[in-house]
């Protein structure tokens, strides 16, 4: 099996391709622009396991929410590949794949994420026995409630930290943790089955920003 994996939604890139079982990963960290790096990123993946676009049995990829450019490019590039080559694609929200990787590394099954969604907004998420809840664009002072057991993740609780803490009672974060393709490998092997051939489309919670934008 020949996975590609890619994610350009937030301030990080990453590229990750499974073949014969082994994963070949790319991860890319303040670097402007680095959403535009993808193409190059998925072109040295694919050379170093001698595989082509071709050669892929799926695509998987972050929808959003995220950087509305870094979205953007992530779905036109899954786009591209899929309707030029019929590849079956598999999309994740961006604060599952944050919260399915906190999960692995942290061993917890409660796991809040929060991303820096600018303008004094979050991206939040609750990601609590392997599922994603509460997926939402939050003021830091409207989140869940929750309590010590959590763990916080995600560029939010760097941007927000007192008031996320004092609103959810959650006093261990980790801000500096991102999204990363070779867990959407992981995520696509354990959903596998329930994979469809709809068109991939981006998830924007900030509609009123993405709708002027596209005007």
């Amino acid at each position: 099996m020949n996975l590609l994996a890619i994610d350009t939604c937030t301030e990080v890139c990453s590229v990750s391709l499974y073949t014969d079982g082994v994963k070949i990963n790319r991860f890319v960290k303040d670097v402007a622009k680095s959403s535009g790096l993808i193409l190059p990123l998925c072109d040295e993946v694919f050379a170093e396991a001698d595989v082509t676009v071709a050669d892929l049995d799926s695509i998987v990829y972050t929808k959003g929410p995220g950087a509305f450019t870094g979205v953007r490019m992530c779905i036109g590039v899954v786009q591209g590949m899929s309707l030029a080559h019929d590849i079956p694609t598999m999309g994740f929200s961006t604060l599952e794949l944050v919260g399915f990787g906190a999960a692995k590394k942290h061993k917890s099954e409660k796991i809040a994420v929060a991303l820096d969604a600018r303008m004094g907004e979050v991206y939040w998420g609750v990601y609590q026995d392997q599922k994603l809840s509460n997926e939402s664009l939050k003021n830091p002072n409207d989140v869940d409630v929750l309590n010590q057991d959590f763990i916080g993740v995600g560029t939010g609780w760097g941007a927000y930290e007192s008031e996320l803490s004092k609103q959810t009672g959650v006093n261990h974060y980790e801000s500096n943790f991102y999204p990363k393709a070779e867990n959407l490998i992981d995520l696509y092997l354990n959903h596998k089955d329930n994979q469809s051939n709809e068109l991939p489309l981006p998830t924007y919670l900030r509609n009123n920003v993405a709708q002027k934008s596209l005007k």
